[in-house]
């Protein structure tokens, strides 16, 4: 049969019209980019009373709050005017396939005075409330941090109504001496004292206003050095909805325990009488009791807060401890992404191996030193990234701390632990210490399946809750306890574990996990970037 001249043409258009289609609906469906410049410096500011030299960015104290959505791409320039080299990192961002971003000393070469780096990273299948700070030195104690608050896109629901209004709560101890002091104080071998005061949001006093009758989200994060602090307003009760990324069973609280390095957000309705009324943050499990307050106040109040303060719960850890196993997952709920958060059926899944993290606090050298299974972490001029990528020897030994506790004297190193990609790992975290301890790991999330008292044993997964358990990125081990987590290891990279309590973490409460496979694939990890950093050995190495 003949060729149809008229013919071919026309589907010849036809197949142009699909393919410009397709590419522009390609074009659309890319994820946004949402571009900031930061600039760190000095600044003064009036707290607890006392003018104290704080960490600024852009002139904020706090910094800039980061509202975003889901899948956004993130290009933050950031310039360091400090006298000191400097990093920020993103506390709970998973950072998939991306530890190059992580902003830690383990990753990334910190920023040198007068110069700048950009950050690129994608709030991958996150939803929730989030925040960062600096990893450098002791410079979290001058501030520098901010929240990070992820919302949803527009045809991924929530399990709840939209609120009328979104306030963010940075809530933490301070202290009034400098983190420079602070530094020194630790380098000579001491602990440091008790904190001076707690602030929310950089302040000891601010209101928060609302109208009678309408329900508003509160994001309260923890973001100080070493405290335990509960939560509560005068007058209202208070429904938890999420947890660092995970939407939760909507109990009703009329406190919470919000310790070192998490978040959490609940909603609340205005259906008291139309007057101010307290918002509290005190410490907690602490004989010197730390509080501030702020002021909820309703649009149409004539009349100021007033009244005794709501009582904090009693001293002991139980009933911190029974509070913290009502925080359940929402099963049926969608997280980033429409699947339902229970269609991973953590509990059936048999771990791969079990890790066991005994904290303690020895002297090394004569000086107060913190470690994890012996091992007091030092930090390397050289980040372990860097070296693994390009192969520079003498840097770190993989496993060069145990799975386990064992005995005799504790040491220094640069400790990092091999694991294997999709390894699905038990993790204890044992606590023999009288301290209250917060661990965090980079670049993850994780099942929180139990909290116990004493030492664990394979007998203790009894008490694991494996059905509805929430996933977090920092989790409190309470004193003369243990608390254990299941992590499914699908993020490819060099991964922080710490200590959240900033004294501990700095003086070697830390480590790194490797996360590896020998397959090398972008599906799994990114290549370098190609603005990354060099120092220490690195120094003159090109991709």
């Amino acid at each position: 049969m003949p060729e149809d001249p008229m013919g071919n043409a026309v589907l010849l258009h036809f197949l142009c019209g699909v393919l410009a289609v397709f590419s522009a609906s390609l074009v659309n469906a890319d994820d946004p980019y949402r571009y900031y410049t930061w600039t760190v410096t000095y600044g003064t500011v009036k707290l607890l009373d006392v003018p104290q030299q704080v960490i600024l960015i852009n002139g904020q104290f706090p910094g800039p709050r980061l509202d975003v959505v889901t899948n956004d791409n993130i290009i933050l320039n950031l310039f360091n005017k400090l006298d000191q080299p400097f990093l920020l990192t993103w506390n709970g961002i998973k950072q998939r396939k991306n530890s190059w971003q992580d902003g830690v000393l383990g990753t990334n070469c910190p920023i040198p005075p007068n110069s700048n780096y950009t950050y690129k990273f994608q709030t991958k299948d996150q939803i929730g409330s989030f925040t960062y700070f600096p990893s450098t030195l002791f410079h979290k104690a001058a501030g520098g941090y901010g929240a990070i608050n992820i919302y949803e896109r527009p045809r991924i629901p929530i399990p709840f109504p939209v609120p009328d209004g979104d306030f963010t709560l940075l809530i933490g101890d301070w202290y009034k001496s400098s983190h420079k002091t602070l530094q020194a104080y630790l380098d000579s071998g001491r602990t440091l004292s008790f904190p001076d005061g707690v602030l929310i949001n950089g302040q000891t006093y601010s209101t928060f206003s609302g109208d009678q009758g309408k329900t508003y989200m509160f994001r309260i994060s923890n973001v100080g050095m070493s405290t335990s602090l509960n939560f509560r307003i005068q007058g209202h009760s208070m429904k938890l909805v999420e947890v660092e990324g995970s939407h939760t069973v909507q109990n009703m609280y009329d406190s919470l325990d919000v310790h070192v390095g998490q978040s959490v957000a609940v909603l609340v309705t205005l259906n008291q009488a139309p007057k101010d009324y307290y918002i509290i943050a005190s410490s907690r499990f602490n004989r010197k009791n730390l509080t501030t307050t702020a002021i909820l106040h309703y649009s149409n109040s004539r009349t100021p807060a007033s009244g005794p303060l709501p009582a904090a719960p009693s001293y002991g850890f139980h009933g911190s401890m029974m509070q913290a196993r009502t925080y359940r997952w929402n099963l049926t709920a969608s997280a980033a992404r429409p699947n339902p958060q229970g269609s991973y059926h953590y509990g059936k899944i048999t771990p791969t191996k079990t890790i066991v993290l005994a904290n303690s606090a020895p002297l090394i050298n004569g000086k107060r030193r913190y470690a994890v299974n012996r091992v007091s972490y030092i930090n390397s001029d050289t980040p372990l990234k860097l070296a693994d990528y390009f192969g520079i020897p003498g840097i770190f030994s993989v496993d060069s701390i145990e799975s386990s506790p064992s005995g005799g004297a504790a040491f220094l190193s640069t400790s990092v632990m091999s694991a294997n990609l999709h390894d699905f790992l038990e993790i204890v975290f044992q606590n023999d210490e009288i301290t209250m301890q917060s661990w965090h790991l980079d670049g993850y999330d994780f099942w929180v399946i139990g909290y116990g008292n004493d030492q664990w044993t394979p007998a203790k997964r009894s008490l694991y809750n494996l059905d509805d358990a929430l996933t977090r990125h920092t989790v409190q081990v309470y004193p003369k306890s243990w608390t254990a987590i299941y992590v499914s290891l699908d993020n490819q990279g060099m991964w922080n574990m710490r200590s959240a309590i900033w004294e501990r973490q700095y003086l070697g409460q830390q480590f790194y996990l490797r996360v590896w496979t020998q397959v090398h694939s972008l599906a799994n990890e990114y290549e370098i970037p190609p603005n990354a950093l060099r120092c220490g050995k690195a120094i003159g190495i090109r991709s």
